[in-house]
This record gives structure tokens, sequence and C-alpha cells, in this order.
């Protein structure tokens, strides 16, 4: 018998999924009963090994570069997996220069992915949405949206423009879909160097944060009462504060 649509899992698209932040969210909201489906570039047998502990989701591959691979996605996303509840745009590239020698193509790498690539996916996705009658986006920003690095000039651009997209996209799709944001501060992945040791010492909680608590909040999000739209959230344990 066909399950009820209201008693449903929720079904969650996250960009960027078979990595690092992107993994540690998909598993997670996997594991709170979501139905999860994991997009990836060149990352395939990451996005499988991905798939596999988010009890078998489906995979779709996207250069999210490129607008028209993006809207391929989301109709193969709406073909075979069903249209979206809930959408995670995580997919993001980072890159540390001098300003002074960053070039276009170094500027269009970044941007490319981190904001024109959010705007397009909350685009596609918000018309799946639409259809549904409502849903929810969140948007992983950064702390370099919110506090400026001068080597990372055209990332901290990148992640401030996202922050402010999120507000306007919510004041655009209210009052049927909630769009927010998570600002992750320093996360730990082993790789702590002599710059990440230095911006642990500078964090009020003494600590490098887990992508597990990154998880949870995008989690609150998608799980919040509708009136919270238009937020940042920074999990980066009080640094942004400093």
């Amino acid at each position: 018998m066909q399950q009820p649509e209201e008693k449903r899992p929720r079904r969650v698209l996250v960009t960027g999924a078979a990595k690092r932040i992107g993994r540690a969210i998909a598993i997670h909201l996997a594991e709170s009963g979501f139905s999860v489906a994991l997009h990836y570039n060149t990352s395939r047998k990451e996005a499988e090994q991905t798939a596999r502990d988010c009890k078998g989701a489906p995979i779709f591959q996207a250069d999210l570069a490129d607008v028209q691979s993006i809207r391929r996605m989301f109709q193969q996303v709406r073909e075979q997996f069903g249209l979206l509840d809930c959408l995670v745009n995580n997919a993001a590239r980072f890159t540390c220069m001098d300003p002074l020698e960053i070039s276009e193509a170094d500027w269009d790498f970044i941007l490319d992915v981190n904001l024109k690539s959010v705007f397009f996916c909350c685009q596609e996705g918000a018309k799946q949405m639409t259809e549904l009658g409502g849903g929810r986006i969140v948007n992983i920003s950064s702390l370099g949206g919110i506090r400026p690095w001068s080597e990372h000039v055209h990332y901290c651009a990148s992640k401030a423009g996202v922050i402010m997209l999120t507000r306007a996209l919510a004041k655009a799709f209210a009052p049927r879909i909630t769009v927010n944001s998570v600002a992750p501060g320093l996360i730990s992945f082993d790789d702590i160097d002599e710059k990440t040791r230095a911006m642990i010492e500078a964090t009020p909680m003494r600590r490098a944060g887990r992508a597990q608590e990154v998880a949870e909040a995008v989690r609150f999000f998608l799980t919040a009462p509708d009136f919270i739209t238009g937020q940042v959230l920074a999990v980066d344990g009080g640094l942004s504060q400093r």
C-alpha cells in the first residue's frame, strides 16, 4: 500500500555531499528521517560511499559552475527522486591567494560555484517546492562571509554574497519557502596547521568545530517553525563575536 503523502519522509537534496561537511549533513539528515539525495561533481567513489551510509540514497552528478548542468540535475532529481521539499546548498570552492595576484579566472573559479550556483540551485529548488506548496532551503555560508580574511578576498566576497542572497530570497520566496544560512567557522578534519591553530586559540570555545555540529544546525533550520527565515546561524565557537 502506498504511504500517505502527508506521512512520507521529506525529500532533501544536499549539494557537495560526497565529502567533509556535505557528507556529514547528508548522513545526519538520513539518520533524522529525511529522504536524502546527494549531489557530486567529480568525487563519484566518495559519493557512492556516502550514499551507502545514507541508506542507499540516490546520487546525481553536476558541474555547478555550469547553469545548464544545474538545470539538468534538478530535472533528473524531479524524475528519479521526486519533487524536493528541502535543499541544502553546501558545495563550495576555497583557495588562498594574494589579492594582487587574483586573475579573472581565479575569481570566476570561486564565485561560479560559491555564489552563482547557489542562486540557480535555489531557483530550481524553489520551483519544485512551489509545486508542493512550500519548502525549506539552507545555504552554507562561512565565517569568511562575516569576517574579512586578507588572503581569501574572493572567497569572503562569495560567502558574504551567499548571506545577502539568503536574506533577499527569504523575502522573495515568502511565505511558502523559508531560506536560512549556516555559517561554519573552523571545522576540523584532522588538517590543523599553524594558521588554524591560531584560529582555535582565538575561538572562545578553544577548539575547532565538528562537521556534525554544522549538520545539526542545518537540521534545525529544516525542522524549525516557518516563522524563522532570512537568518544566519554562525557555528563558530563564538569567533565571529570577537
